[in-house]
C-alpha cells in the first residue's frame, strides 16, 4: 500500500488551542477535564474549549453556518498555518483537486438544542435562529469547511459514531489512491451537548470522577469536545514528514452500544492496518488505545492488543486528557501521534493510578521520553464501527 503523506495538521481541545499549546500540556502533565454541573444537579468532568479559543460569530458569506461547532472549526483553521497550508496545495493542485472529508457524530446539534431550550417545544417554533440545514444537518460541518478554505474537490460527513474522524482518514486515502482528487483536508468536530450527555448517562457510561481508563476503578467516560485537521497527499511535500501508512476497518455489529467481548472486530482492525502497513505488531513504538474508560470497552480493546502484541508495545490512552471528543476522537488522538513522534514522548494514561490486573495489556502510567517513529490509533464506535490507523515518521 503506497503512503499518502501528512503536510500539516492542528488540534484544538481542552488541552489548549494549536499544537504548541497541546504539546505543552502534555510535557507538564496537565489534562483539560474540569467538574461541571448539569443543569439537573448532577455533576460529571467534560473536556471542554474555552469560549477564546471557540471565537466569536462567523462573518459574510460563513454566517449563515454560524454555531458553536462552526465557530470552532473556523478559529481551529487559523492554528499553527493550517489555512496556509490548504491555500498553497490549493495553488499547487487547484481548487477541485482538494478534497474535503469531515468526520462528527452531532455537528450543531448543541445550536439545536439552544432553540429548545428560548423557544417553548410546543410552540411549535424553534425560533428564526434555528437553520437546520446549515448548523444540524451532518454535512454542514463538511460544507463549511470547504467553503472557509475555498476547495471545491470531493467532499463528504462521516458519522460513524467514535470512530468517524478515524474513518475520515480512509476515505480520504481511498479518494486520492483512486486519482479522484490530489490533497485532501480531513478533520472532526463534535462539541458537548445535553443529548449526548444524558444519552450516556442513560447507558450507565458517563462517569462523576475523572475517567480512567485501564484504570481498576473505572466507571466510565467524560464528554469533551474538539475541532482538529490534517492535510495529505500524494506526494510528500519535504523530508522527515508523516505519512499514512495503513489503516484497518471493520464492523463487528455485536451489539448496538457494546463492543465484542473478545474485541473480535477491533482485532480486525488492527491487523489490517498493520498488514496494509507492511509491518509487524513489533514494529509499532507506541499504541494509542480507543480507552475510552467503560468496563466493557476497556475489556474488549485489551483483548485485541493482547492478541495482536502480548505486552510488547507501549499503550496509553490519552481521553483522559482531553475527555472523549466523540466523532472527533480520531482527529484529536491522531495529531496526539503525531506530537508524540515529532516530540518524542508516549504520553501517559491520566488519572489512571492503578491499572486493572485483569487487564492483560500494561499501560504507561507515566510519560516516557524516547523515539517514536510508527504509531498505532484505535478508534472504536457503537455498533462495531472499528478503525485503526498505522502512521510513521518518513525520511
Amino acid at each position: 500500500m503506497p503512503r499518502i503523506y501528512v503536510s500539516a495538521y492542528t488540534l484544538t481541545s481542552a488541552l489548549g488551542a494549536g499544537n504548541d499549546a497541546t504539546l505543552a500540556a502534555l510535557r507538564d502533565r496537565c489534562g483539560g477535564l474540569r467538574e461541571v454541573a448539569l443543569r439537573t444537579g448532577r455533576k460529571t468532568w467534560l473536556g471542554l474549549v474555552d469560549d477564546e479559543a471557540v471565537g466569536g460569530p462567523l462573518q459574510s458569506e460563513e454566517a449563515l453556518y454560524d454555531c458553536r461547532a462552526h465557530r470552532m472549526l473556523g478559529r481551529a483553521l487559523a492554528r499553527d498555518g493550517f489555512a496556509d497550508s490548504v491555500a498553497a496545495a490549493r495553488e499547487r493542485y487547484g481548487a477541485g483537486r482538494v478534497g474535503c472529508f469531515v468526520g462528527t457524530i452531532a455537528s450543531g446539534l448543541a445550536h439545536l438544542e439552544s432553540c429548545y431550550v428560548r423557544h417553548a417545544p410546543n410552540a411549535g417554533d424553534l425560533g428564526p435562529d434555528v437553520r437546520l440545514r446549515h448548523t444540524a444537518h451532518l454535512f454542514s460541518a463538511t460544507e463549511c469547511v470547504a467553503r472557509m478554505l475555498g476547495i471545491e474537490g470531493p467532499c463528504a460527513t462521516v458519522s460513524t459514531a467514535c470512530s468517524s474522524s478515524a474513518k475520515v482518514f480512509a476515505t480520504a486515502y481511498r479518494h486520492l489512491a483512486a486519482g479522484l482528487c490530489d490533497a485532501a483536508v480531513v478533520a472532526g468536530i463534535d462539541c458537548a451537548n445535553e443529548g449526548f450527555i444524558y444519552g450516556f448517562h442513560s447507558l450507565g457510561l458517563l462517569s462523576e470522577q475523572p475517567c480512567q481508563p485501564w484504570g481498576r476503578d473505572r466507571d466510565g467516560i467524560n464528554i469533551g469536545e474538539a475541532a482538529g485537521f490534517a492535510l495529505l497527499e500524494r506526494t510528500p511535500p519535504e523530508a522527515n514528514v508523516l505519512a499514512l501508512s495503513g489503516f484497518g476497518e471493520s464492523s463487528d455489529a455485536y451489539h448496538m452500544t457494546a463492543p465484542h467481548p473478545e474485541g473480535v472486530g477491533a482485532r480486525a482492525a488492527i491487523e489490517q492496518a498493520l498488514r496494509r502497513a507492511g509491518l509487524r505488531s513489533s514494529d509499532i513504538d507506541y499504541v494509542n488505545l480507543h480507552g475510552s474508560g467503560t468496563p466493557s470497552n476497556d475489556r474488549s480493546e485489551d483483548a485485541a492488543i493482547a492478541a495482536v502484541f502480548g505486552n510488547a508495545c507501549a499503550c496509553s490512552s490519552t481521553k483522559g486528557w482531553t475527555g472523549h471528543t466523540q466523532g472527533a476522537a480520531g482527529i484529536t488522538e491522531a495529531v496526539l501521534s503525531f506530537l508524540s513522534m515529532h516530540e518524542g514522548l508516549i504520553p501517559s494514561t491520566l488519572n489512571t493510578i492503578d491499572a486493572d490486573p485483569e487487564l492483560r495489556t500494561p499501560v504507561v502510567l507515566e510519560n516516557i521520553r524516547q523515539p517514536v517513529r510508527r504509531v498505532l490509533s484505535n478508534s472504536f464506535g457503537f455498533g462495531g464501527n472499528n478503525c485503526a490507523l498505522v502512521f510513521e515518521v518518513v525520511e
